[in-house]
């Protein structure tokens, strides 16, 4: 999967959101508790696995993703990309001031190593 390189180079923080709903409009954020911050040594090793989820072809659910990310860089006040996953669907919608239209929509396998280990760190950032 591809991240905008710029803001994966710039994110300090990433909040894990337990997805409640879908946004009630375009370009807001995913609605839900915010479950974990990882910073440091973890939002890298967060950001490498889900750079390295193999791409897939689309699958139809309706797109009803339960986990998504937030990274921000140094400011720490808008998000510089979110990224949500659908793990049925096979579907990751980014979204932010960082991410070109071309990286807005992408397909991941959720049965791949690296989509089983980024699913078991979300479940385990939920309280």
């Amino acid at each position: 999967m591809q991240l905008p390189a710029e803001a994966v180079a710039a994110t300090v923080l990433i909040e894990v959101v337990r997805i409640s709903a879908l946004p009630t409009r375009r370009g807001v954020p995913y609605p839900g508790p915010v479950v974990a911050h990882w910073a440091g040594s973890e939002a890298d090793a967060a950001l490498v696995l889900i750079e390295s989820l193999p791409g897939s072809e689309q699958h139809r659910c309706g797109f009803s993703p339960g986990w998504s990310i937030r990274a921000y860089g140094d400011s720490l006040d808008l998000a510089l990309f979110e990224a949500a996953f659908c793990f049925t669907c096979h579907e990751v919608r980014m979204q932010g001031p960082a991410v070109p239209p071309a990286l807005a929509t992408q397909f991941f396998d959720p049965g791949a190593l690296s989509a089983q280990t980024l699913l078991s760190l979300f479940r385990k950032a939920a309280p």
